[in-house]
């Protein structure tokens, strides 16, 4: 491990390299010889020999330039590394302009192969010579039912920004202005900006997180009838575009763009639905471990006992390797190379991005890993976390082409919470029984929220999507009605739905991104089946191995029926969800034990 703070050099020597200027012409020339070469062309819309040739030189634009080549990749990279620095900000805005008119000027390549007749699709579909590609033109095929003319795409592109994104930074950034006088822990108080209130309704101390909490309700008491505004107008984007792409029900938009059918996030829905007193009985643990009849909303996630021990980077980084050389040595590897290259940025530092990700761009570029690591036992897990987000990029660098390269949405959770519950596994051997149930306790708490609150959440935004486009508009006190409906049915009667929590849809994010929240649930569902299996036969991690290399060369579907699972079946669902409910039973049976509970 030679440094905790990424090596950009791959990219470029730092923010003035001379070279940007030369590669930004290098991806525009590329870019605008492909749109020439091809925008007048038909033949390679008739012809499966052309169109071979087309899109080999699609898949090397996507593998070495893209829109906005290295220059994009690095100043986003460094606006996560300083993001109060304008200069930064100057250069990532303009490289982000310049990539904008390049993908609206070679988008006519993608929607008129979308739109090639249905009788020639089956013939392009069976040519062997397409193969490589064959999966990624049955996506773009099975979107042409949905895709306007490209006239009409470009006026809907251009239109998201006023009808949509606007919008939504208009909430977000009100709520990020905020700032409150909350109680410290030593019992004065001190001016606290949103972030920080958000984290302090999981302070240890009631007296603190009771403060936070009264904080949090004003803020969104206050900001309630903006948020109803932009809610609703989003939502009439959204019935609009729907309309216009003969969409006939809210969330189809988004299996089609993830690559799932709407019938297997359906049974994945239903089936954790059917399973919510999983959940219930998960908060009545808590409640009787934390000494209290009900838990305020505000203190469902509230970590139970003390999670004590210091992990620095190092010793983090020793541990996983090791559960990941025992997993695979190619696992160990590529977190070898992460660690040796430079491409984790592991400490906190002011103006560093909060949090942490893996993040990927171009198939050709490295992987980067950001972290926050303060030595706690969560940013072992965290980091575990983020590099099987970096082994799943590095595995499908190796098998896949450009046009294959990512994974679809319901299942780019699988290798993080994969690799994440096996160190969780290692972290626990040497726990005694006090460690032991404050941590079991903590990923129960994880697992619900992953699951079953993303299960609640998915059927409020259907309700809510089904209640406007029946009612025109909805004000903002039937939007928490919507809302607490919801969240009370997975929470239970051990969770009181306190004054003020019919608001905190006001802050949720993810409910203006439409639809995506059930990837959590499907991600650590499936990871579980996985992890279960290689438990029971290790040499079952090269299956895993596969399933991690195969990008979006195939639908999840296939992809999984090669594994011999059928992600259609409410069975499969809920055996995850059996997991989930034997880690509650050796819970609870610990915590009576230790006499915590009776």
């Amino acid at each position: 491990m030679k440094r905790s703070v990424w090596n950009l050099r791959p990219l470029f020597e730092d923010d003035s390299d001379p070279r940007m200027e030369e590669r930004r012409k290098i991806v525009e020339k590329k870019s605008y010889e492909f749109i020439r070469k091809w925008k007048d062309r038909r033949d390679y819309l008739v012809d499966p020999a052309v169109l071979r040739k087309a899109l080999d030189e699609y898949e090397e634009w996507n593998r070495y330039y893209g829109a906005d080549g290295d220059e994009g990749y690095y100043f986003m990279l460094r606006t996560q590394q300083d993001q109060n620095d304008p200069k930064l900000k100057a250069n990532y805005n303009r490289i982000e302009e310049f990539s904008h008119r390049i993908q609206n000027d070679i988008q006519f390549f993608h929607i008129r192969i979308s739109k090639i007749p249905r009788t020639r699709q089956k013939m392009f579909l069976r040519q062997k010579g397409l193969k490589p590609y064959r999966h990624y033109l049955e996506r773009l095929f099975a979107e042409s039912r949905f895709l306007l003319s490209e006239a009409e795409e470009k006026i809907l592109t251009l239109k998201a920004p006023t009808s949509y994104s606007n919008w939504v930074r208009m909430t977000s950034g009100f709520l990020a202005k905020e700032e409150r006088e909350i109680l410290s822990e030593d019992g004065g108080k001190s001016l606290r900006n949103f972030s920080e209130i958000l984290s302090l309704m999981n302070s240890p101390s009631r007296r603190v997180r009771d403060s936070g909490a009264k904080a949090f309700n004003e803020i969104m008491r206050k900001h309630s009838d903006v948020a109803e505004a932009e809610l609703n107008a989003i939502l009439a984007n959204k019935k609009t575009d729907d309309t216009l792409r003969r969409m006939d029900r809210p969330d189809l938009g988004r299996h089609v763009s993830d690559d799932i059918e709407s019938g297997i996030v359906d049974a994945l829905i239903g089936t954790v639905l059917e399973r919510f007193p999983i959940a219930a009985r998960y908060y009545e643990l808590k409640a009787g471990l934390l000494g209290v009849k009900l838990l305020k909303y505000h203190e469902r996630n509230v970590e139970y006992g003390r999670i004590t021990g210091q992990y620095s980077f190092a010793k983090s980084a020793g541990i996983i390797r090791k559960v990941l050389r025992r997993l695979d040595a190619k696992f160990a590897d590529i977190f070898a190379a992460f660690l040796d290259n430079g491409f984790i940025d592991a400490l906190p530092r002011q103006g560093k991005a909060s949090g942490a990700f893996c993040a990927h761009h171009l198939i050709s570029q490295p992987t980067y890993i950001l972290l926050n690591h303060t030595g706690k036992f969560n940013d072992v897990l965290t980091l575990a976390h983020e590099v099987g987000h970096g082994i799943n990029n590095e595995l499908m660098k190796e098998k896949q082409n450009a046009l294959n390269f990512g994974s679809p949405l319901s299942t780019a959770e699988v290798a993080s919470t994969f690799m994440e519950d096996f160190v969780l596994q290692e972290l626990l051997r040497e726990a005694d029984d006090e460690l032991r149930l404050a941590v079991l306790m903590n990923k129960l708490n994880d697992d619900v929220s992953t699951i079953f609150r993303q299960a609640a959440c998915y059927r409020f935004e259907q309700e809510l999507h089904q209640a406007f486009r029946q009612k025109g508009y909805l004000a903002k006190e039937e939007i928490g009605a919507i809302f607490r409906k919801h969240m009370a049915a997975y929470m239970g009667d051990f969770v009181e739905q306190s004054p003020g929590s019919e608001n905190w849809w006001v802050y949720w994010g993810h409910i203006r991104h439409f639809f995506y929240v059930y990837s959590y649930a499907s991600g650590l569902l499936i990871s579980k089946s996985l992890q279960n299996s290689v438990k029971e036969n290790p040499r079952f991690i090269e299956k895993v191995k596969d399933f991690l290399s195969a990008g979006s060369s195939e639908s999840p579907r296939n992809i999984f029926e090669g594994l011999g699972i059928d992600i259609a079946e409410t069975s499969f669902w809920d055996r995850g969800l059996d997991e989930v409910e034997n880690l509650l039973q050796e819970t609870e049976t610990l915590a009576r034990r230790l006499g915590k509970i009776r």
